[in-house]
């Protein structure tokens, strides 16, 4: 199984990064169900700009919080 991490541009501009098993539910999920995260259900639409996968669930985790450590800057040169 893959984790992926993935970061969102939510519709003000601000960013959101998280991990799944499978992308395109959990983007789904954020733009609309009750299942998206809190951050992101007054921010809709999200839209998927950037994913990185990984084997182990621990590498995931240790990748999303060096993603989230990162200022706006950083987080857009991952993408652009």
């Amino acid at each position: 199984m893959a984790y992926i991490v993935y970061l969102l541009e939510c519709s003000d501009k601000t960013f959101y990064a998280g991990y799944t098993t499978d992308i395109e539910r959990r983007v789904a999920e954020h733009n609309s169900s009750k299942l998206g995260a809190k951050y992101t259900k007054g921010r809709r639409p999200v839209v998927l700009k950037y994913s990185k996968s990984f084997e182990t669930l621990s590498e995931a985790l240790k990748y999303e919080y060096y993603l989230k450590s990162l200022n706006r800057k950083e987080k857009k040169k991952l993408f652009e």
